[in-house]
């Protein structure tokens, strides 16, 4: 297996430079907002307070995550960045999105506005996108360097990775950069027709937007938070390892859980060989916990028990819920 990703240090600085960034970006939009009227450039200017609502939470995931396992959590804390992933998405939605829509709808069904000092707009929102560019580009390279060390796409890691906190960034730093083009466009559009409907199209594109992205989040974060299985071709790929164990006769089932970032819960229940003694049992269950360690390092705790492989019951729970792996 590949080795891990450069982990928390990376995500943190990710997450650090794009709450700076967001809290900049949100000052400049709100005065540009006031000083020419536009409901588009208001909602960017939520977006991005919503933004740096969501990095703060970020943050708190990852300093909360990374303690220690103890008396009352003794499978540790990493699943605190799900939780916390979870509520920067709903974040998103109630701050962004919400005063979108709003912004949107008073626009287009209510009096006509009367632009101002577009000229004023122009400037914040392409020195904004300049500042988004560059927390994007932080984001887009770890995304890339860590899919490239689990050895999968790009688009593909970044559905399937168990790291929400970077996946939260890139995401709200994409969707930053559409909103800020979908504000320009209300902007140049109310300025060359005099219409404000216009902008408040914009608006609620900008809404449409960000409600997606924040149910993409709350959707990988309930999945975690559930209780996701680790990486399909992990599982295989220890099915298969384990069943290469010359003291086992058959491997019976396997289950994972994430149990954090790069943290991996796995209980394997297999059919050793009879002619085993009761010494011989426990020093193979050691010695195959340990080679399971070094060679799949996202291992976290590993539980290895023995049973048959005639029990019918467990036999057929096996097949609900994997299908025959061992005919793969």
């Amino acid at each position: 297996m590949s080795e891990k990703p450069q982990g928390s240090g990376e995500s943190t600085l990710t997450v650090v430079l794009a709450l700076l960034v967001n809290l900049a970006i949100a000052v400049m939009k709100a005065i540009a907002g006031i000083v020419t009227g536009s409901a588009a450039i208001l909602s960017e200017a939520a977006h991005s307070v919503a933004d740096t609502f969501t990095e703060a939470l970020l943050l708190t995931a990852l300093r909360r995550s990374d303690r220690p396992a103890d008396r009352r959590h003794p499978f540790g804390y990493g699943k605190e960045r799900y939780f916390w992933s979870l509520l920067a998405a709903v974040s998103i939605f109630a701050s962004g999105a919400m005063f979108a829509f709003y912004e949107g709808f008073r626009t287009v069904f209510g009096e006509p506005e009367e632009q101002t000092k577009p000229l004023v707009g122009y400037i914040v929102l392409g020195l904004a996108f300049v500042l988004e560019s560059i927390s994007w580009t932080q984001a887009f390279r770890q995304v890339r360097s860590e899919s490239a060390a689990h050895g999968r796409g790009f688009w593909d890691f970044l559905r399937v990775s168990d790291d929400p906190t970077v996946k939260t960034v890139f995401l709200e730093d994409s969707a930053a950069l559409t909103g800020l083009v979908l504000a320009f466009a209300g902007l140049g559009l109310h300025q060359l027709t005099g219409s404000s409907v216009w902008d408040g199209v914009a608006s609620l594109a900008i809404g449409v937007l960000l409600a997606l992205v924040a149910y993409t989040l709350a959707r990988t974060n309930q999945g975690l938070l559930i209780g996701r299985q680790a990486d399909p071709v992990m599982v295989k790929a220890i099915w298969r390892r384990l069943g290469e164990v010359p003291e086992v006769d058959a491997v019976v089932d396997v289950l994972t859980m994430l149990i954090g970032t790069d943290r991996v819960l796995l209980c394997a229940r297999l059919d050793f060989d009879d002619s085993l003694t009761a010494h011989q049992l426990e020093d193979a269950c050691v010695r195959v916990s340990s080679e399971l360690r070094a060679e799949f390092t996202d291992l976290d705790e590993i539980f290895l028990e023995p049973v048959p492989r005639t029990d019918p019951e467990l036999r057929r729970r096996v097949l609900e819920r994997y299908g025959d792996l061992s005919a793969d």
